[in-house]
This record gives C-alpha cells, structure tokens and sequence, in this order.
C-alpha cells in the first residue's frame, strides 16, 4: 500500500507557499488516545465547544500561537476511521475536507496516535494521510509503551509515514514544546489547500480495502516497533479476565456506579445548599432594595428564584462529569460499556446507556448530556426520549408529599410506595424503549465494536475541563431558556392584578379579621403571635391571587381535562406551574391551600391536605386521587430544563416536544386508569 494523495511533487508534509492566510490546524486521531488531553494541554482554557452546523457532533475550537501568529485548533471528534459509516466519521470528514459550512478546511493536521496501540490506530492514519494535508504525529503515551516494554523505532516510523513524529505524554506535557517547534515549522511554510478537489479526496479512501490497510499498519509495526515478552500484558489481561466477566464485571460495574451515585448525593449536598443559600440570600438583599410591587416579585420570585432552580443542579452536573471523564482516562468505561452491552440490548439500548439511566435517577438533566457516549444517533436518541422516566431526585417531594398523604403512620407502606415508583419508572423506560424501536426509530441496537484501551492513571487537569465545559454549557443553554419560562411563569400566576372587589366577601371578611386580630397582637406585645397572623392574612390574599391570576384562569379552564384524573382546579393549577419543575407543585399547592411556601417543608401541608374538601363536601385527596398524583408525576415530564436540555443534545425541539407530548399522554392515561381503576373497586 502506498500513500499517495498529496499534491504532485510535494510530500504529504510538506506545502507549496501561498499569501499569508488565517492557519487552521486539526487535531484527529482516536478515541481514548488522548486527544483531549494533547488539547488541553497546546490551548489550556482558551477553547469553546462548537457543533458541525447541522449537527449534534461537537467538536472544540481553541487557539494557539504558533511563528509569531495565532493558529485556530480544532479537536475532531475521536475517530476509528473515514470511511462515513457513523455520523462522527462523516461531519469528521466533511470537516478535514472543508465541505462544513462554517469550518474551513485545516490547513494542516495533528495526527495522535496512542503508542501503546499502534497498529490498530495507523488504520486511520492511513487514511488520514491520504487527504495530503500537511501532517504532524503526536506519538502519544510513550511512557506507558515503554513500560509495556515496546520500544519504538521513532526515525523509521517518520519514513515510512513520510511526515515528522513526535513522542509525547499529553498528560504530563513532555514533548509538547517539540511538537510545537514542529507545528511552527509548518505553519512557516504556509502550507495551501491540496491541489485535488475533495470529492476525489474522499474518493480515493475507498481505494484501498479495510484488508489492505490493515496489513500496511502491520507491516509498519513490524519494521518500527520491537515487541516485549507477553508476559508484560499479564496484569491488564488478568484484571480484564474480572471486570470483564458476564457475572463479576457486572456486579463490579454496579458497584463502582453505586459508589459515583453516593459521591454525587453526598458531595454535592454542600456546594447544593450553599448556591440555595446564596440565591436566597439574593432574593432578600432584592426585595430589600425594591420597593415592594409587580418589579419586586418579578425579580425576586421569577428571575432569581427561576435561575436559582437551575443552578442548583449544577454541582451534581460537575461532579458527574467529572466522575465520567476519569473513568474514560483509565480505559474503564470501555470495558463497562463492554460487560453491559448483552443486558442493555435485550431491551433495544446499547451498552453505554447504562451509565446516563443509572445516573437519571440523580437528574435527568445531566444524564441525557451523559448520551454523549453512545455513538450511534439513533440509540442516542432513543436513550433521550425515555431517561426522563427514570426517577430524579426532584420527584422524591412529590413522592414525599403523596406518601405523607397515603401512609401517614405506615412507613413500610410508605417505603413500599416509594419503590413502586421507581420500579414503575424503570419500567415505563424499558417498555417505551423497546416501542421507539419497533415504530419512529427501527431497528436493532447498533452493535458494540470497540477496542479496550489500556489502563492508565487518570489526568485530573483533563477530568477538570471536561466538567468546566460541560458546566459552562449547562449554564448557557438551560440557564437562559429556565430564566425565559420562569419570568414566562411568573407573569401567568400574578396577573391580572387582583383588585379590592375582586376578592370573594367571605374571604375579605377572613382578611379583615385575621388583619386586625394581627394589629391588637402587635399592641399587646405579642409580636410572634402578630406576625403568624399577619402571613395568614397574606396566604389568604396570594390563594385569591393565584386563583385570579391567568394561571388560575387556566386551571379552572382544564378543570374538565384533568377531572378523568381525579384532579380538581387547584391540583390542575399545581401541574401547570409545576411544568418548570416537578417539585414546584409542593409549594403551589401549599400556597393554594393556604399555608404559603413555607408550608411545602413540613407536615402542615399535607395535614391541609388530608382535610381538603371540594364544593359538595367531599375530601379531594382520596385514596384513588393519591395514587393517581403519584403515577402522574412519575411519567409526566414537568420539567423545562431537561426539556431544553432534550432539545440541545437531540439536535432540534421536535424531538424535545415528541418527549414532551409522549410523556403527558402516558401520565394522563396511567393517571387516568388508576383513579378510574381503585374508584370502580371501592377504595376511599
């Protein structure tokens, strides 16, 4: 085999002189060779995270200087090769051929190779260096090779790739300056564009067969690395023999995730309540500051609450990827993916959606970015569309709530009631997976073929950025889009204005009352007891308030939708709002019931509840009414964020509504059949 495609009479790493133009440099090599790593450490924190136009495939941008003038990076997506069967390989290959809107072509390339697994990984080389752009190996891991006893021939592989090699350790730094002096050595020459269009280009990786590159690679390894004993592998192969294992892996990998799980539950609970505390303290130093009014409320109760309960979330996002990127930098995740690939397609998934399921029952927001794992877009999707399901940790006050309503002094009920519904969760996940399958997305779970990279100590830098991205970019997307809906909210629950004569008479006279009851405790010095009396007059005025609001409007108006449900207007009300988040309808409620948000923390609320009535006497929260909101808020969305979310990682809204609308329909009817259900048998 030979690799010809350069420009006639120039070598693939070298360029003819053309007037000075903005240097484009790509980074491509494969997955779990550190490529991220080698980005880091040539850009530090100038990088941003960018999509292929079109696209959910990112790639990031940052920017070097190299010869006196700033270079623009780009990281390629981890590629096994360019021959477009996957999504990646394509939009890669648009990219190094300047087919992608928006991203010129490179005008040179870093190839990394992981040194350690040479031969597999100079099959993409191969055709890498046909694109003939001027390219410099970055001979990466050569630390660990040497350990593994390989010794590689650095000057042979050179000729017979016919273009410059570094050595490098990405995660240390060492070589990074020499690959640099080498990359300013091509940027000197001012390399242009390869004189072939790229239509031929892309043509002429397909001249060669998968057989034939694999026994040029083989052929290079043979002439340029010296091979150790095999004994030297004996302590990969034996810890792969366990973790690898159908039985002990799996029980192993369960055991690691519990262990991620409880570092993410426990560790982020601080920094959780800190930003809450911080927030809170926000919204008095604003209603402090601002008199008190439409503005006031507006800032206090819609923009900084509404960021609030988003940002909330983001320690768990930070911990997790971070979590995530160091089991990817060991060569662990690989191997996980591996062991729990047979369970997962059983149901239609891939093995690396265990890790975003598992991790759902945390937050759904940043398990659906976790599908950034799963290669295949249409196991991707479908990942998406059903992690919602899983149970989150802003469900569990509704659950709370609802089991505090059932079983007030039954804890085994309560605990019982509980785990029906996670189990009803998972399998919802299960069952609407296996039907995405059969109907809008067909088709079998894409088989796994990957390589297990070797182990290796993790780099916490490289672990460090990939949550500082991930995190940014939670920050930006659903920041901004949780702020628009909650002001969105806000406006719905507070106007109209409610005026004097708007207000019931009966209500009035109890205002009135409580009013001056709170007055005459406050000339008789009791200013505890004035000041109780005080916020219950107030509950009253914000209950009149929210019913007269356009949300309370449109609950009366859905009345009749959600009576099939067991729900009366109050509860419908308590949904709507709750759209911006599950656990928002704990405080709604509270407030409609006339307790004030405080209330949504203690067992005064659900004692309110227990005693609520409707028109004709009868107490709302029956025993059908209970499991009914239960089953509801287990398989309803209600939630913006991983809603926007959605929207992000699937490439579009369709998808995000398709999850919407699909998951309001399964809890209306679930919902719907169990009130109907228990009334029809005579529970109460």
């Amino acid at each position: 085999m030979t690799l010809a495609p350069a420009p006639p009479d120039t070598p693939a790493h070298e360029a003819t002189r053309t007037a000075p133009r903005r240097q484009t440099i790509a980074l491509v090599g494969n997955p779990n060779a550190g490529k991220t790593t080698l980005f880091n450490a040539l850009t530090g924190l100038r990088a941003k995270t960018a999509n292929f136009p079109g696209t959910t495939i990112e790639l990031r941008v940052g920017a070097l200087r190299l010869a006196g003038e700033s270079v623009r990076l780009i990281d390629m997506p981890g590629l096994y090769s360019l021959s477009a069967a996957s999504s990646e390989e394509r939009a890669a290959l648009d990219g190094l051929l300047g087919l992608a809107p928006e991203h010129p072509a490179p005008t040179a390339l870093i190839l990394l190779l992981d040194s350690t697994n040479l031969e597999r990984n100079l099959f993409l080389a191969s055709q890498v260096l046909e694109l003939g752009l001027p390219t410099v190996i970055a001979l990466n891991m050569v630390d660990l090779a040497q350990r593994l006893g390989l010794r590689i021939k650095v000057a042979e592989l050179s000729r017979e790739l016919g273009c410059p090699v570094v050595p490098v350790v990405a995660k240390t730094g060492r070589g990074v300056d020499e690959l640099r002096a080498e990359l300013e050595r091509v940027i000197a020459r001012r390399p242009d564009a390869p004189h072939q269009p790229a239509a031929e280009r892309a043509r002429q990786l397909d001249t060669q067969s998968q057989h034939q590159r694999y026994d040029w690679a083989e052929r290079v390894v043979g002439r340029c690395v010296v091979h150790p004993d095999r004994q030297i592998h004996g302590r990969s192969e034996a810890i792969d023999r366990v973790l690898t294992h159908p039985v002990v892996g799996v029980v192993a990998f369960l055991a690691l995730m519990l262990g991620v799980f409880y570092l993410i539950f426990s560790l982020a609970s601080i920094p959780m309540d800190l930003i809450d505390g911080v927030f809170g303290w926000l919204g008095d130093v604003a209603a402090g500051l601002i008199p008190a009014g439409p503005l006031q409320s507006l800032i206090v109760d819609g923009m900084i609450a509404g960021v609030g309960g988003v940002v909330i979330f983001l320690p768990q996002i930070c911990i997790l990827f971070f979590l995530i990127a160091l089991l990817e930098d060991t060569g662990y995740l690989a191997r996980a993916a591996f062991v729990m690939d047979r369970l997962m397609r059983r149901v239609g998934l891939p093995g690396k959606a265990f890790v975003p399921m598992l991790s759902a029952h945390a937050c759904a927001v940043p398990a659906i970015m976790a599908t950034k794992v799963i290669d295949d877009r249409r196991d991707r999707l479908v990942t998406i569309l059903v992690l919602p399901l899983m149970t989150c940790s802003a469900r569990l006050p509704v659950y709370a709530m609802v089991t505090g309503l059932l079983f007030p002094t039954q804890p085994l009920l309560g605990a019982a009631a509980f785990t029906g519904a996670y189990s009803l969760g998972i399998l919802a996940a299960i069952s609407m997976a296996l039907i995405f399958k059969r109907t809008i997305l067909p088709g079998q779970a894409r088989p796994l073929v990957l390589e297990l990279p070797s182990y290796k100590m993790p780099s916490l830098k490289t672990a460090f950025f990939v949550m500082l991205d991930r995190g940014i970019i939670f920050l930006k997307k659903a920041g901004t889009v949780i702020l628009a809906l909650s002001i969105v909210l806000w406006w719905l629950a507070n106007f109209p204005e409610m005026q004097p004569g708007d207000v019931p008479a009966g209500t009035a006279a109890q205002v009135a009352a409580l009013e001056a009851q709170a007055a005459a405790l406050e000339t008789a010095g009791q200013a505890e007891q004035a000041a109780l009396a005080a916020d219950q007059a107030a509950d009253l005025i914000s209950q009149q308030q929210l019913a007269h609001s356009f949300l309370g409007r449109l609950g009366h108006l859905i009345e009749p939708a959600v009576l099939p449900m067991g729900f009366d207007w109050q509860l419908g009300v308590g949904v709507l709002a709750s759209f911006a988040a599950r656990e928002v309808v704990v405080s709604t409620l509270s407030i409609l019931y006339g307790l004030g948000e405080e209330g949504a923390e203690g067992a005064a609320l659900v004692d309110q509840m227990r005693a609520a009535t409707r028109p004709d006497g009868s107490l709302v929260f029956t025993l059908p009414v209970c499991f009914s909101l239960l089953v509801f808020y287990v398989l309803a969305m209600q939630c913006f964020a991983t809603t926007a979310i959605a929207a992000r990682e699937a490439g579009g809204w369709r998808w995000a509504l398709l999850q919407l609308g699909y998951m309001t329909v399964l809890a209306y009817g679930a919902a719907t059949l169990t009130y109907q259900g228990l009334t029809w048998l005579g529970a109460a």
